[in-house]
């Protein structure tokens, strides 16, 4: 029986969109919302650091760069989990892609498109209203008629825990592909037949499986795992700390405020009692309240 790894980790998912042009067009065409003209036909990777790595992002996030024939960008990004550092990152990464084809286009009107398609295993999106939608599509639009927009940059993000296949017939390969990054991990011990009838995915299955690499290179996928598993958990602990100080801090002020009411109270049926003693002595209405600071009518009340 064969064992499987997650084509999440870096080293699997670059292994297989990182190496394999054709199954990184597949994977494209699959996820950007393109009609055939515009489909990717070929690509050529691209290599180089576009931002500095947040050293609280180094671990989790994997990404594969490419320009297809008609001089396109497409930056493909894993993300364990959701930051909005992440978000950030995505945005300067594609904006820094568009801007450096000034290298080599002498005229703004000769720069191409960048994508940025995203997949993030963690949902973000967490409106009542979003809680089907797993699939986010922004572009630069005019806000009060979305069908003019200004070309150069598009973002899709896939919230990957959000996917549930539906089988539908024209989204069949968008399907197979999200379905292979969501059903198969260390735990896989059946893969489902419907990715084993498609060629792409197929083959993609076979870069899945532990004989299929070295030890030097298993050492490497369980050090990634680890070092995901670490920041994730640091994650955590810096949120529930930021929780706890939250929660520390409104008690706080509750504390504060409610001190506070309490003293103006306190003031308040003092010079009641101040009030009341006046009116038995028959002060004048208008000195009681010079006096105290009450008004008319509360005195009147204390009759």
């Amino acid at each position: 029986m064969a064992y499987y790894l997650d084509p999440k980790n870096d080293l699997i998912f670059k292994r297989i969109f990182g190496e394999h042009k054709h199954l990184c067009i597949s994977l494209i065409n699959s996820m950007l919302p393109f009609d055939e003209p515009q489909r990717v036909v070929s690509i050529e990777y691209d290599t180089g650091e576009l931002v500095p790595e947040l050293e609280i992002l180094r671990n989790s996030i994997v990404d594969v760069r490419c320009t297809d024939a008609t001089g396109r960008q497409f930056i493909v990004e894993m993300q364990m989990y959701w930051t909005e550092s992440f978000r950030s990152r995505v945005l300067l990464n594609a904006s820094k892609a568009y801007v450096r084809q000034l290298d080599r286009a002498e005229k703004y009107e000769l720069l191409q498109p960048v994508y940025a398609l995203n997949f993030v295993n963690e949902n973000f999106e967490k409106a009542p209203e979003m809680r089907n939608e797993y699939y986010h599509h922004y572009k630069i639009v005019n806000i009060r008629d979305t069908r003019k927009q200004i070309d150069g940059l598009e973002f899709v993000f896939i919230e990957l825990k959000k996917f549930a296949p539906q089988n539908r017939a024209e989204k069949k390969l968008h399907e197979l592909w999200l379905r292979f990054l969501t059903e198969i991990n260390e735990s896989t011990e059946k893969i489902p037949a419907e990715l084993l009838e498609n060629g792409e995915t197929r083959e993609a299955v076979k870069y899945l499986e532990v004989g299929a690499y070295t030890k030097k290179q298993l050492f490497t996928y369980d050090k990634i795992r680890d070092a995901i598993l670490t920041e994730r958990s640091v994650m955590s602990d810096a949120e529930r700390a930021g929780m706890k100080k939250g929660i520390e801090k409104g008690i706080r002020k509750g504390m504060e405020k409610g001190q506070k009411e309490g003293r103006e109270q306190g003031r308040k049926e003092g010079m009641e009692k101040v009030a009341a003693a006046c009116l038995k002595k028959g002060m004048p209405l208008e000195d009681i309240t010079e006096l105290t600071g009450l008004t008319a009518d509360e005195i009147r009340k204390l009759q």
